[in-house]
Parts: C-alpha cells; sequence; structure tokens
C-alpha cells in the first residue's frame, strides 16, 4: 500500500517529536519531514524534491506562523492539504487559518484517533470540518451544527459572506448600507436559522455549503 505523506510542522521540539512517533504509527501514512517553523518549510519546498500530501500545521511560530505558512503553500502548491493542529481556538485565529487555506482545524489535545481520522478525511474528501469537525473544536467556540442546507434570504448570504471576511461587523454594515443594529439582527437570524452560537459555525457552514470558497 502506498503511503500518505506527511510534513509535521511546529515549533516544539518535545510535541513534535511525539507527534512524529503517532502518525508514523498510522500504517496508512509516512512522516517525511518535521520542521521547525514556516520558512523551514519554504526552504525545503526549494531544495527537496518529495512533496508531502498533507502538511500538519502550528499556528504560533517564529519566523514564518502558520498562518503564513499556509498561505505560502495555497499560493505555490495548492493541492497540498494542511491541516491545522493549534492549541488557538479563538474565533479570529481560527477564521484567518480556514481563509489562508486550511482543510481542518484540530487543538493539540484531541484523542489520537480522531487525529488519524482527520488525517483520512482530509487525504481523501479534502476536508475536515463541520459536520466532521472534532466535538474538541465545537465546543471550544460553541457550534452546534446545522444539519442540511437552509434557505437563506438574498440579504442574509450577503451578510453571511461578508461574516467570512475579516471585516469586522461595523465594516460589515458599511459595505451593506445598513446600521450596526440591523446587521446585528442578521447575524442573530443567521445564528438561530444555522443553529450556530459563534462567527466560526457561520463560517464553517458557509464553507461547507460552498457559499463561499475559501
Amino acid at each position: 500500500m502506498k503511503k500518505i505523506d506527511i510534513i509535521i510542522v511546529d515549533d516544539h521540539l518535545l510535541f513534535s517529536q511525539a507527534l512524529n512517533g503517532l502518525v508514523s504509527n498510522y500504517e496508512e501514512f509516512n512522516v517525511i519531514k518535521v520542521l521547525n517553523h514556516g520558512k523551514e518549510l519554504v526552504d525545503y519546498f526549494s531544495t527537496e524534491k518529495i512533496f508531502p500530501h498533507i502538511v500538519l500545521m502550528d499556528i504560533k511560530m517564529p519566523q514564518m506562523n502558520g498562518i503564513e505558512a499556509t498561505q505560502w503553500l495555497k499560493d505555490h502548491y495548492p493541492t497540498i492539504k494542511v491541516l491545522a493542529l493549534s492549541m488557538e481556538c479563538d474565533e479570529v485565529t481560527i477564521l484567518q487559518m480556514l481563509r489562508a487555506g486550511a482543510k481542518g482545524y484540530l487543538l493539540k489535545d484531541i484523542h489520537p484517533k480522531i487525529l488519524h481520522h482527520a488525517l483520512l478525511e482530509v487525504h481523501n474528501n479534502g476536508f475536515y470540518y463541520t459536520e466532521n469537525v472534532t466535538n474538541t473544536l465545537l465546543n471550544s467556540v460553541g457550534i452546534s451544527q446545522a444539519k442540511s442546507r437552509i434557505n437563506l434570504k438574498d440579504r442574509e448570504l450577503e451578510f453571511l459572506k461578508l461574516a467570512c471576511s475579516e471585516r469586522t461587523y461595523k465594516e460589515i454594515a458599511e459595505v451593506m448600507c445598513l446600521s450596526p443594529k440591523t446587521i446585528e439582527n442578521y447575524r442573530e437570524a443567521l445564528f438561530n436559522k444555522l443553529n450556530a452560537k459563534t462567527r466560526i459555525g457561520l463560517v464553517l457552514y458557509a464553507i461547507k455549503e460552498k457559499i463561499v470558497l475559501l
């Protein structure tokens, strides 16, 4: 069986070595390199000829962080999939990582079986979030998943697409020529329709339903 090649990018040596051992024990996967930060990843692609199928990417790293490195991969090697693996669970960081091109987002305290499943899902299906996202991430950002596509009004769709950008709600109000209070009403209406509790819940729904392409 041909192995699925993995590169691990994480500046915490103890964790990255433990992760290397864990992933190497999965029969489907082969870790070809462990790197310390995004700059080392860029250097690797400029000198090596064996490219990975998946990059397991930390976010907070020196020299070149995970968001920057993921964006670089998206720009230069878009077929290589990035699975974020981080301790960061705040809304802004997750949104930035997804917009940079990450195909999934996991927290570092997940069970090894979830990591194994996520790697397979990313390789086979191209993503691991929304209906397949881990319970850890769902709980950490307070998402309750929408089970099926919901009919949204045109202005709700417009707001949803803008919510997937890095604009603030005030800036979204300016773009839509609406008051902040009206934008707040749109947000609450979508939270109710999609069973979401945070902006990330809206973004994950929009990605899954291909309302936006990040």
